[in-house]
Parts: structure tokens; sequence; C-alpha cells
């Protein structure tokens, strides 16, 4: 068995002349390693991500087993995720905003290449928790309600400035564009 494709589930196909790969579960319920109507929805996503993701070294083909047999009441088993990217809103975002930056404050602090701290996946920071309600009652409303917010936290927002420039992986959505839910799904997304 090729460790880096365990039990040979990843297919390659071609659609409109462009080439896709897919990690296809039913090998693995061929295989007697689950049955993939009885798996909940978020655990068969888990696991399409670890058979993708298997390498032979960070995932393994015992990470697919040990993914496959999830079972409820068995005690917990660590499993390997890598995520495709990450959205994040402005309360959990900003605080990794300024995580990455002291990371690469103590890179540079040490001599080293501050810029060889960098996400692993892209990350998209939605702001959609901060503007306050100030203004209402008339057209110029939302106008006035964002540019108080720019007004009320530039230091918050001239640091997410830098952090969109600095990280090759990193995009800010800025205030009174949507809620992050919809600014994913309508923009984001891929």
């Amino acid at each position: 068995m090729d460790e880096s494709s365990p039990f040979d589930a990843i297919r390659e196909f071609e659609f409109d002349g462009t080439s896709y790969k897919m990690a296809d579960l039913t090998v693995l319920e061929e295989e007697g390693l689950c049955e993939l109507d009885q798996l909940p929805v978020s655990i068969r996503v888990l696991l399409e991500s670890v058979l993708r993701n298997a390498d032979g070294e960070t995932i393994t083909a015992e990470d697919v087993r040990n993914a496959a047999s999830w079972e409820p009441d068995v005690p917990d088993v660590e499993l390997p995720f890598t995520p495709s990217r990450v959205v994040l809103q402005d309360l959990t975002g900003v605080p990794a905003v300024v995580d990455l930056a002291a990371l690469r404050s103590a890179v540079d602090r040490k001599g080293a290449d501050p810029t060889i701290v960098e996400p692993d996946v892209p990350c998209d920071l939605v702001i959609d928790h901060s503007v306050q309600v100030d203004y209402f009652g008339s057209e110029e409303a939302y106008e006035k309600n964002v540019e108080l917010e720019y007004q009320r936290n530039g230091e918050r927002y001239r640091s997410l400035k830098w952090a969109q420039q600095a990280f090759d992986d990193f995009r800010v959505v800025p205030p009174g564009t949507g809620i992050v839910h919809q600014v994913n799904l309508e923009y984001l997304g891929q």
C-alpha cells in the first residue's frame, strides 16, 4: 500500500479540461473499515480530510483507520485535521493577528528572518461585530457608523492593515461588509 495514498482511495478525473483529485470514501467502506451512512456528516468531513492529506509521515494509514472506525462511546483518539483555510471573525481573529505579530517579533529578536512566521493555510478575518449603531433613521446612517468605527479603533485597523500586507495568506474583510457566515458563503468560499 502506498502510504501517501492509503487504500488507493485518491481518484483523479477531468472536467472541462481541468484535472481534479478527490478522496473516495466508498473505498474505505468496500475495505470494511466503515459504514458511511452510519457516520455523522462531521466525521465524514474529517475522514475525507485525513484521507486526502495522508502522506505516510504526518498522517498515516493508521490515522485513516482511526477516523473510519469512529464510534461515539469509544475513548478519544487523536486525529490529525488539516483544514484548507480558516475563516475568523473579529473576536477570535484579532487575537490571532496579535499572536502572529508576537511570533514574528520573537523570531526577529533571535536574529532570524521574521517572515518565516506565516499561516500554514489561507486565513480570512471578517470584521463583523464591531460597528455600533450611533446613527439611525437616515440615508447616511450606515456610512456614519462605519466611519465612527474607524475613528474609534484606528490603531486596531492599522494593525490589521499591516497584517494583511505582511502575511501572504491573510486577508481582512472590513467592517460594514456583512456577518462572517454570509460573507464566507457569498464572497470567500472557494
